[in-house]
């Protein structure tokens, strides 16, 4: 199962048994399809979960998670921390599609319940059980993690960046010192709430989470994953409990949130090519989107765009707007 735990997921199998322990005494446990929790045989240090799939076409970070596995199983990858795996969308997965009826991404802090006859729905609500279930269980002396990866549609300015929930705690070094760990170049703050997995296990949890972006999307087999080994390395040292590498001369550009392009019909005119990379920047009075009576001009120096899409649903987002906030946020940090 554990030798190669995606194929093990996409062919649907289930263990013979839902518990169990590996020769090196980790302890694991089935708790749903695609889902597995591990506990080292010795001290706990803290609970991490590492997600992936939650869009099913997003396919190198799910790669990565599954030689994670790999490596547990057979002792090549240190496990300290209690950890609990997710591969999220699994049928999307098979179907080599972002979603089938919703964006699952946009179905937690129960939102999965407004949208019932939804495929994702159930997911949703799974995923928010599971991991509410394996945090209240953890020692509240230890810190919690949710590292959940993901891969851009369009190509990006800063091609590896991690986005940051509002969960209204104050920022933490220890996040910041792991994503320069994880090689990232750039972090994007969030500051409203919303209906993202990590949003969820932020806010309910209190989790030290983010949103991985690891390149593009591309078909399972298609993969570079050399090109994501500093994140993937970062994940492994977090779950050994071993201490981010100091890595002198790397820097995160920081991106604050200032607004969002919204889809109000299926009429949305988004001035945006399609090439366009995310964090591309624009001036002051540029028109970005019109759609009937609303419409999105820019109104400070320099606004980037991140996530265009008019693809979406109405009354989804359809851009992200971003100012560089770096110097004010790394005073900031507690």
């Amino acid at each position: 199962m554990f030798r190669n735990f995606l194929d093990f997921v996409i062919d649907g199998k289930k263990p013979a048994l839902t518990e169990g322990a590996l020769p090196n005494g980790v302890k694991w446990t089935w708790l749903g399809d695609g889902i597995v929790s591990f506990e080292p045989p010795e001290q706990v240090h803290q609970s991490v979960v590492a997600s992936a799939g939650i869009h099913g076409d997003e396919t190198a970070p799910i790669e990565m998670l599954s030689l994670l596995v790999a490596d547990i199983a057979n002792g090549q990858a240190l496990l300290k921390s209690r950890l609990l795996v997710i591969f999220g969308n699994i049928d999307a997965m098979r179907a080599a599609c972002r979603y089938r009826d919703d964006d699952l991404n946009r179905l937690f802090n129960g939102r999965h319940l407004t949208l019932a006859a939804s495929h994702e729905s159930p997911r949703a609500a799974q995923l928010e059980d599971v991991t509410r279930t394996f945090f209240a269980a953890a020692d509240p002396t230890h810190a919690k993690w949710h590292i959940d990866m993901h891969t851009a549609i369009r190509p990006s300015m800063f091609e590896q960046f991690a986005l940051l929930p509002y969960a209204g705690a104050p920022l933490s070094r220890a996040m910041f010192d792991w994503l320069r760990d994880a090689g990232l170049s750039a972090v994007l703050l969030h500051k409203e709430k919303s209906n993202t997995f990590t949003h969820f296990t932020a806010e309910q949890s209190g989790a030290l989470a983010c949103t991985l972006e690891l390149g593009k999307v591309r078909p399972f087999g298609h993969n570079d994953l050399t090109r994501f080994a500093a994140s993937d390395a970062a994940l492994r040292r977090l779950i050994a409990a071993t201490a981010p590498l100091a890595k002198p001369g790397d820097t995160l550009t920081v991106f604050t949130v200032i607004g969002q392009i919204t889809k109000q019909s299926e009429a949305l005119k988004l001035h945006v090519a399609g090439d366009v990379a995310n964090f591309t920047p624009f001036t002051r009075g540029t028109v970005l989107a019109e759609d009937g009576d609303y419409r999105y001009e820019v109104t400070r120096d320099e606004e980037r765009i991140v996530f265009p899409n008019p693809t979406v649903k109405p009354g989804l987002r359809a851009g992200l707007m971003v100012i560089d906030t770096t110097d004010e946020t790394f005073k900031a940090l507690a």
